[in-house]
């Protein structure tokens, strides 16, 4: 998918209105806060499988959602998600490790990263660098409380050793924030397709509810996908919230002379 750089999404020069921030989509800027997540994805994403031991987790075979045991790669397995590592053996690095590991099959981080390399330089540019950073991580730890929340209450079907990777999360989060900043944007799906970016983020919401609420493929994922909207919603609408939470740039001293 891919914005569509229209003169109808910009403002005079003079201006920079939320139509007009649409063209910043899409275009890299090397040492942003954007491009470093895009570069450890992919990098993490490498290193996941070229580092391939067959590992036990305290002493036992890793099984996976369907209960067959399984060999995961040691990244995965001090990384992934689930309600079992995360709140019953209190890794709480996982609400953020998850976030940055992909499945092995290579369209899941295409996808992951086309999506945050189109949307997120919007955000960035609105936010500001350091406030895109908690923004983006926040996001991508809500998704993984909506899997715990879900799962409390037996919405999710899943057990508590599901294991969830990926960067949806945090991606949803960004999704929901570029729509509201821009919301008549065009985005081209497959590189064919226009449709305003409000529409289709209403249409991946709407496809995310459904698979929760009537337990289809990926019900996990797709809940962690809701977390990062819901919060990504709250954050883009209240940011005050994130100046709370960025470390603020120490003054610089001066040497007197």
């Amino acid at each position: 998918m891919g914005f569509a750089d229209r003169d109808y999404n910009r403002v005079d020069s003079g201006g920079y209105g939320r139509a007009g921030m649409a063209r910043d989509v899409g275009r890299v800027r090397m040492f942003s806060v954007n491009t470093w997540l895009i570069i450890i994805c992919v990098v993490v994403y490498i290193l996941d499988l070229m580092i391939r031991p067959q590992l036990l987790v305290n002493g036992l075979p890793v099984p996976n959602v369907y209960g067959q045991t399984v060999h995961i790669s040691l990244l995965k397995t001090w990384g992934y998600f689930s309600v079992d590592r995360a709140l019953g053996h209190l890794q709480l690095w996982r609400f953020i490790t998850f976030q940055f590991l992909h499945a092995d099959d290579i369209t899941h981080i295409l996808f992951n990263m086309v999506a945050l390399f189109f949307f997120g330089p919007l955000v960035e540019e609105y936010l500001g660098s350091r406030r895109y950073l908690i923004f983006y991580l926040l996001c991508g730890v809500a998704g993984a409380v909506a899997c715990v929340l879900l799962w409390a209450t037996h919405i999710l079907a899943e057990g508590a050793g599901a294991q969830l990777v990926g960067a949806s999360a945090g991606i949803f989060g960004v999704l929901i924030a570029a729509w509201q900043i821009a919301p008549d944007a065009t985005v081209l799906i497959y590189g064919i397709i226009p449709m305003r970016l409000r529409v289709m983020a209403l249409l991946l919401l709407a496809v995310a509810a459904y698979t929760v609420i009537f337990r289809g493929n990926n019900a996990g994922g797709q809940a962690s996908h809701l977390g990062g909207a819901a919060l990504g919603y709250l954050l883009i609408k209240q940011p005050r919230i994130l100046d709370a939470l960025t470390p603020k740039r120490r003054p610089r001293a001066f040497t007197h002379y």
